[in-house]
């Protein structure tokens, strides 16, 4: 017994592995991408003061999606990734895992979703079939539409009218302000994704907004960048928010530019540096409503 125990562990340990790789643990950039915009409309919807239980139910929500729709994107490309530079070696791809052992973890990790959708009120529970639909629908899409990274920004960014229906009972314009400007951010720094595996994709025959876009890709994303802009400051006023806010912004704006540079020559590295750094512009937003709200003047 003690010899077969001893067998076993370290095939199960690899396994767990293979599990967590499957659902990018190894990789946290995508569950920060998500979680930003989460982050934004929960201090926005509690004006400063989020509900501590949405807070930590959001959290663990943000992590349990993103990785769900890891473990459905690989399944659903599991005749594709072999062919990918980038992907040959991820789990499924590579054979270390079944496929149908990723719909299992699929499906555990959507249970565990559900559970959490049960602690949050009937409109947010309402949303939140819709989150669903759109993780399911995302990794499947890119077969046939040419802007798959649309898709993917209403599924990333879905998580905030949610969060506004959780702490306030409905879903205002300020909401779906923020959703949108989410969106529009998803589909900027996956479009810088697509890049990294444009030649790829256009021998498989897989859709994507860099294949769409061309030679002015370059140009479409800051077209994109500066609607995004428009859209920080017009959350800004219609939330009422201060300098503070106003100067996370311009760093954002800033690290447009730089991500701008980065992707100047469109090879693989400076594409997907450019994804990367995509996240602390979240960051940025991010710490200009904390500050906001932390240091607004006292209502006289």
């Amino acid at each position: 017994m003690k010899s077969t125990q001893g067998i076993l562990s370290p095939r199960l340990k690899a396994q767990l592995v293979n599990y967590g790789r499957l659902m990018r643990i190894d990789k946290p950039i995508g569950t920060w991408l998500l979680l930003w915009p989460t982050l934004w409309a929960l201090w926005l919807a509690g004006e400063g003061h989020p509900d501590q239980g949405l807070f930590v139910v959001f959290v663990l929500g943000v992590f349990i999606m993103r990785s769900a729709g890891c473990v459905l994107n690989d399944y659903a490309d599991r005749k594709i990734d072999p062919y990918v530079e980038r992907t040959r070696s991820r789990p499924i791809a590579s054979g270390a895992v079944l496929p149908a052992e990723a719909l299992t973890l699929f499906v555990a990790l959507g249970l565990i979703a559900v559970g959490l959708a049960t602690m949050l009120n009937r409109p947010a529970q309402l949303l939140a079939v819709v989150g669903a639909v759109l993780t399911i629908i995302y990794p499947f899409i890119k077969r046939f539409v040419s802007v798959p990274q649309f898709i993917l920004g209403a599924a990333f960014g879905w998580a905030v009218p949610m969060a506004f229906a959780a702490q306030t009972g409905g879903t205002p314009q300020l909401a779906w302000l923020v959703f949108g400007t989410a969106l529009i951010w998803a589909v900027i720094y996956d479009t810088f994704y697509a890049m990294v595996d444009r030649e790829d994709d256009r021998k498989l025959g897989v859709k994507s907004t860099a294949l769409l876009f061309g030679d002015m890709d370059l140009f479409v994303i800051a077209g994109l960048q500066l609607v995004m802009l428009v859209a920080l400051i017009l959350i800004g006023l219609r939330a009422e928010l201060g300098l503070w806010y106003y100067f996370s912004v311009l760093v954002a704006a800033c690290l447009m530019a730089y991500h701008q540079w980065l992707a100047r020559n469109r090879d693989r590295p400076g594409c997907f540096a450019a994804f990367l750094n995509n996240h602390w512009i979240g960051l940025a937003v991010f710490i200009g409503i904390v500050l906001n709200y932390t240091f607004a003047p006292a209502a006289s």
